[in-house]
């Protein structure tokens, strides 16, 4: 668990009292970035995705995974971006590639080179699924927190690697991992036929399997397409629980990640 630190906005000067949430791993342990207390908070002034989160390794199993880049509101209306302290596989993906940027640029291009593997390796014999303990959703009061569920979710599934999509999805927020392409629909839209369409149209392109995930659920048009299209469908509730809508989406829901 992380420790709080005193976070100090450059904006007003206020002092903060800080602590990290923790995000349950995919082994059920909590697990939350470690915060540096020798760091400078900084104003986010503009967002891009790679700024938007942070890896971390779990204690009690080993895994790391990306979630989100600790951040405060401070009551003068700025928004902090919390230092996080350097872990062990930043220090030697760095060491490895020059850079920090490199590195995710390669792991990116690597992950791209082994969905396509994957996809092209011919139907195989549907393993029997193995159990999975029981999922802990992340509650959702931003976009950002229905990512965060989307993500949470498809690693209980069982699938690896998550990160973000290479191509922005005309809507939404376009997540992959290996074999996955996952778009999450933020917004009071139900979603479209166009949007079921692109996403399927894009995945097709990747040689990737897709699944779609809606806070306002679907049009009547786009759910008798997605079952067309073989197209997982789930609506993501405030307390961050994927609730199929389909068929497929129930079928995946049950077996996991193959």
């Amino acid at each position: 668990m992380s420790e709080s630190v005193s976070v100090r906005c450059p904006a007003c000067r206020r002092e903060h009292l800080y602590e990290a949430p923790a995000y349950p791993c995919e082994c059920g342990a909590p697990v939350a970035p470690a915060l540096d207390p020798h760091g400078t908070a900084t104003a986010i002034t503009h967002r891009t995705w790679d700024d938007e989160w942070v890896g971390v390794r779990c204690t009690a199993c080993g895994r790391e995974n990306e979630w989100p880049r600790p951040e405060l509101g401070c009551p003068c209306g700025t928004v902090l971006r919390v230092p996080v302290a350097r872990s062990d596989m930043d220090s030697a993906r760095e060491a490895d590639t020059g850079s920090a940027q490199e590195a995710d640029t390669g792991s990116v291009r690597e992950a791209d080179t082994g969905s396509a593997r994957e996809a092209g390796k011919g139907s195989a014999p549907r393993k029997a699924p193995a159990a999975r303990r029981v999922f802990q959703p992340v509650t959702i009061r931003t976009a950002r927190d229905a990512v965060t569920a989307a993500a949470v979710y498809l690693r209980w599934l069982g699938y690896r690697d998550i990160r973000r999509a290479d191509q922005r999805p005309p809507t939404g927020i376009g997540i992959a991992a290996h074999g996955l392409l996952a778009q999450v629909d933020p917004t009071v839209r139900p979603a479209s036929l166009r949007d079921v369409e692109c996403l399927w149209l894009t995945a097709m392109t990747e040689s990737a399997a897709c699944v779609y995930f809606s806070l306002a659920g679907y049009a009547p048009d786009a759910r008798a397409q997605a079952d067309s299209l073989g197209v997982p469908l789930f609506v993501l509730d405030l307390t961050g629980t994927p609730q199929p809508v389909n068929t497929l989406a129930d079928e995946l829901d049950a077996t996991g990640a193959q």
